[in-house]
């Protein structure tokens, strides 16, 4: 028989938002991890705040909705604002009630001034890999860094001369005609006008763009992130950064650190040396070039493990830069930018360890 369509709607609802959500849902156990986490930034979060005056929006719900917006790549805050509204999952996740009024979408930018001075954002990573290591899903001994390039919230047309000798725009309103085909742009004469942290950098193969540096430290055993560090791309940032990254892995005794060709570097291997650890880095070998690691690494078996681990990198970079939506960042500056980079490997951490961690 037809079922009628019913135009009285019920007034109130007897369902809680805890038993809308299933039982099986995957949020249920990332939010339990969440909590945790959170629960261990608490004093964190007392030192941030005054003991007197109106009462803020809390920083774990802040967070909590940060969290979901990477995970279901919500493009900004106003589109999460909305979503939060009406969307019974993410109230539940956030720990909003059914009838809690949401912000205001400025709250975030208003709030993340007081995360990003707080460091937050390292802080939170740091209690994620504490998570993961108590539970034993990370390595204490072979690693992996790399770096990638992160599209920068800059156009082209912004990429002004320093001393600004430009030639006018062609035509004026709000989207100006600018022509600099054929004009020599180096970051040593430009500068962006809308991010001045942003450098114009290439990749083999595609055409130049703005750009920031984003460099991660993994562990070879699940491929998760112990380490990130945002830098200015300079072109040679990765050989430094790398080894500083290697410094915060967590753990001492020796080991090893694999790398692509990039990482094949006198400077880079001389550090890691000196950490007590042994370069599992890509041969760069050409015509003008010799490798600074040789048969007495390479002849190992670990030297081709490393080589295979390592690529599980890129699923990090993947990730962050699809899901993450992180393939052209939101915001300007290298210190705004390595704190989102940063919050966000550390959401990649918790989507790897609820699959890793035993129901």
């Amino acid at each position: 028989m037809r079922g009628t369509e019913g135009n009285q709607k019920s007034l109130f609802s007897y369902v809680s938002l805890e038993d809308r959500i299933p039982k099986n849902h995957p949020l249920r156990r990332m939010r339990s991890m969440v909590d945790e986490v959170l629960d261990g930034l608490d004093k964190d979060f007392e030192e941030m705040y005054s003991q007197t005056g109106r009462p803020s929006i809390p920083p774990e719900q802040l967070l909590r909705a940060s969290i979901v917006q990477v995970l279901y790549s919500v493009r900004s805050e106003r589109l999460l604002m909305e979503q939060l509204d009406y969307n019974l999952l993410f109230r539940w996740f956030v720990g909003l009630g059914m009838d809690d009024e949401v912000w205001d979408h400025s709250v975030f930018s208003k709030n993340r001034d007081r995360l990003l001075e707080q460091d937050i954002s390292r802080r939170f990573l740091g209690e994620v890999v504490a998570k993961a290591r108590k539970s034993q899903l990370l390595s204490s001994e072979h690693f992996t860094v790399d770096g990638t390039f992160i599209e920068a919230w800059a156009s082209q047309k912004s990429f002004r001369k320093k001393d600004g000798s430009d030639d006018p725009p062609e035509a004026g309103g709000r989207n100006a005609t600018v022509d600099f085909k054929g004009e020599k742009r180096t970051n040593q004469t430009h500068e962006s006008q809308t991010d001045p942290d942003a450098r114009l950098m290439c990749k083999k193969g595609d055409g130049a763009k703005l750009v920031h540096h984003g460099h991660v430290l993994t562990e070879n055993r699940n491929g998760l992130v112990l380490a990130t560090e945002v830098t200015v791309a300079t072109g040679r940032p990765e050989q430094t950064t790398g080894a500083q990254l290697l410094e915060r892995r967590g753990s001492n005794g020796a080991g090893t650190v694999g790398g692509d060709k990039a990482y094949d570097d006198l400077v880079f291997i001389s550090k890691v040396r000196e950490q007590g650890m042994t370069p599992h880095v890509a041969q760069n070998i050409s015509r003008t070039h010799s490798s600074y690691i040789d048969g007495r690494t390479t002849r190992h078996e670990g030297y081709a493990v490393s080589q295979r681990r390592r690529k599980m990198v890129e699923e990090v970079f993947g990730w962050m830069k699809t899901v993450g939506i992180l393939r052209k960042t939101r915001h300007r500056g290298t210190r705004l930018v390595n704190w989102v980079f940063e919050f966000t490997a550390a959401i990649y951490n918790l989507v790897r360890m609820r699959n890793l961690i035993p129901t």
